[in-house]
């Protein structure tokens, strides 16, 4: 499987999935799927209620299947409805939470990687016939680039990543505390949100696949960085900093 190495922020790198094609491929069905439905079934409601009149009507109900992907990916935390289904999400090229920003250079892009725009100009004769290939654009992009990244993720700066392989991408730095939780690392506060948000992830992957080693390398990169001593085990250690977090940032 292909992956990627991103940088924790503790100046050690992680593997994470890379998205094979056929998983993207199937999201986009099934997205397709959603936004055909939603015309078959909203266009025939609007006929029985509003009949052949109205048609600022329409052109409303035309507005959502316009936007779909922008407003998934912004609501649903990178993922569309496809998305969610293959497990898979964007992420910023460098393992974050891409901003509203990258988001509408994605959706924006999608002219390029999928011009339905070129098949209908080519179909009405307004563009010679070899310039369906520019059809293909994003599918070669995506086949071609290392990381697998269509066009509006190369300029974007995103990509995708297969969330079931490495789950711990679902998570926030928010954890469950006890009611009477006695933090004991308060310099667990000079670390950033970015920075605690990959220790969550770490500490998913260390419990998933074994990887204490991992865990021993990030507690010591981070006693070293926050000049912190502590007798605890490694993954104890990092749950205990993510439980700190949590209990002075709510207080």
């Amino acid at each position: 499987m292909l992956v990627v190495k991103l940088d924790t922020g503790f100046n050690i790198e992680v593997d994470f999935p890379i998205t094979p094609f056929h998983k993207r491929l199937l999201a986009w069905i099934i997205d397709s799927v959603v936004v055909t439905a939603y015309f078959l079934v909203g266009s025939k409601l609007l006929n029985i209620s509003f009949g052949d009149g109205m048609e600022w009507v329409f052109v409303l109900f035309g507005l959502p299947p316009l936007f779909y992907h922008l407003i998934c990916e912004i609501l649903m935390n990178g993922q569309s409805v496809g998305k969610k289904a293959l497990g898979i999400k964007v992420i910023t090229a460098d393992g974050g939470q891409p901003t509203l920003s990258q988001y509408l250079i994605r959706w924006v892009f999608r002219l390029a990687d999928f011009p339905i725009w070129v098949l209908a100009a080519v179909s009405m004769n307004s563009l010679p016939w070899w310039c369906a290939i520019f059809l293909f654009g994003g599918i070669a992009c995506v086949l071609m680039t290392p990381h697998s990244q269509r066009i509006g993720d190369l300029v974007a700066g995103t990509m995708i990543i297969d969330t079931r392989v490495h789950t711990s991408w679902e998570d926030t730095v928010f954890t469950e505390l006890e009611g009477d939780y006695r933090p004991r690392f308060p310099q667990v506060m000079h670390l950033s949100d970015k920075d605690i948000n990959t220790l969550k992830s770490i500490i998913g992957a260390v419990k998933k696949k074994g990887d204490y080693d991992l865990s021993m390398r990030i507690g010591e990169r981070i006693k070293s960085k926050l000049h912190i001593e502590s007798d605890q085990d490694s993954l104890e250690f990092l749950e205990t900093l993510l439980k700190d977090y949590n209990y002075y940032s709510t207080t």
